[in-house]
């Protein structure tokens, strides 16, 4: 990429604060779209089954499109892809509620799903690049604020559900608004283009092999969170014999660990390094396993999904990060861990499901403490530096201190 890699101090923190906005954007659509979720089966007519079906199709999307990101990245710039990915985006809230049926309904959550992908890794790659400016580890703090952006945009949701607001009036008033924000928000990120003499990224490229690794990491944080979000409740009703109320509270004890680990963790990761961070985040997250598993009693699986949440908190920002230091194309390479990392989304509640149905949930979540436990093992991927004669640091190709497992230079 082109442009003065030494931004000043002030610049460099108005860059940040502007794409943790952008992170902040790009949760609240989510957030938007999942409350309204029960509005958009009944105006499309789906039971359950057919609703799952529907519901796959982001995930779908998003895998398919993601790889797309790199070449868009380099032909426009990284603030200009961004400002158009995040566009589509966010106006892309307005289509699910306006299907009228399950193919239709397939085919916009396709799309919001492809669209979704595709802003991910924009921003994610520029976050990697503020973060190695910096000199100091933003990436957890970040995925903090699109926890928070999330929990914004879900609460507007409920009250607009509660009130009895059409979803097509919500999700276009909404869509509007973000894509407001997030067009001023865009503004203040760095503003990085490829030299003209920089190889262009294939249209479409599978995940490089320096994403591969990184990736399994991804995966195994992943599959336990999405099995602890959709199967946590379930486990303390059926196999604990809870009450709704506190089996409903372990979804929230995990994902409020999760929130508040992501937006702190960056300390932590300036001052231990990333390996020693997802260490030690996996020793927590299995011994969380371990109470659900193994103790059988509410106040044991409570603290168990907490401590999950709160081990595989900044796994996936840190997948990211080394990602985008893990070679000459940190966008392909964000994409590629990316994609691996929604198939795990994908595929975790499922499996869980099946192993369930195969032999009991207890079994699945011993699964789930056995991923854990790969963190331990794998962390050391996230610390290893590029091959000699690539620079693997963000987009520019400098080399960023953050992904040394040591404490970061933190600069002024």
């Amino acid at each position: 990429m082109i442009g003065d890699p030494h931004f000043s101090p002030a610049r460099l923190r108005r860059a940040r604060i502007a794409i943790a906005a952008v992170f902040c954007v790009h949760g609240a659509v989510t957030g938007s779209f999942a409350t309204r979720i029960p509005w958009i089966q009944d105006h499309a007519g789906l039971g359950a089954g057919t609703l799952g079906l529907a519901l796959a199709a982001p995930a779908v999307g998003a895998a398919l499109a993601m790889p797309l990101a790199g070449r868009i990245n380099h032909r426009f710039g990284a603030r200009p892809a961004l400002r158009g990915l995040l566009a589509l985006w966010t106006l892309s809230l307005v289509l699910p509620s306006l299907a009228p049926n399950l193919p239709a309904l397939c085919l916009v959550l396709f799309v919001y799903g492809a669209t979704a992908g595709m802003s991910d890794v924009a921003m994610n790659a520029l976050g990697v690049e503020t973060e190695n400016r910096l000199g100091r580890s933003i990436m957890s703090s970040l995925h903090g604020m699109w926890s928070v952006g999330a929990l914004l945009g879900s609460a507007a949701g409920a009250v607009a559900a509660h009130t009895g607001v059409d979803a097509r009036l919500h999700h276009l008033v909404a869509a509007l608004v973000l894509t407001a924000a997030g067009l001023v928000a865009v503004q203040g990120v760095l503003d990085l283009r490829s030299a003209d003499e920089a190889p262009a990224p294939p249209h479409f490229a599978m995940p490089p092999k320096s994403a591969l690794l990184i990736g399994a990491v991804g995966f195994c944080a992943v599959f336990a969170e999405g099995a602890s979000l959709d199967w946590s409740a379930v486990y303390l009703r059926d196999v604990l014999d809870t009450d709704a109320g506190l089996a409903a509270a372990s979804t929230t004890a995990f994902a409020l660990t999760m929130a508040v680990a992501r937006l702190v963790g960056d300390r932590v990761v300036d001052r231990f390094g990333p390996v020693r961070t997802v260490r030690a985040g996996g020793v927590l997250a299995t011994l969380g396993g371990l109470l659900v598993v193994g103790v059988r009693h509410p106040a044991a699986a409570l603290a168990g999904f907490g401590l999950i949440g709160l081990g595989i908190a900044v796994v996936v920002p840190l997948a990211f990060a080394a990602a985008g230091r893990s070679g000459p194309a940190p966008a392909q390479a964000i994409a590629g861990v990316a994609t691996i990392t929604y198939t795990s989304g994908l595929i975790a509640p499922s499996a869980i499901g099946a192993v369930a149905d195969a032999t009991s949930l207890v079994v699945s979540f011993a699964l789930v403490t056995l991923l854990a436990s790969a963190l331990v093992v794998g962390a050391s991927v996230l610390g290893r530096k590029p091959p000699v004669g690539q620079s693997g640091g963000g987009i520019t190709g400098q080399a960023g201190p953050a992904g040394r497992d040591e404490p970061a230079d933190i600069r002024p």
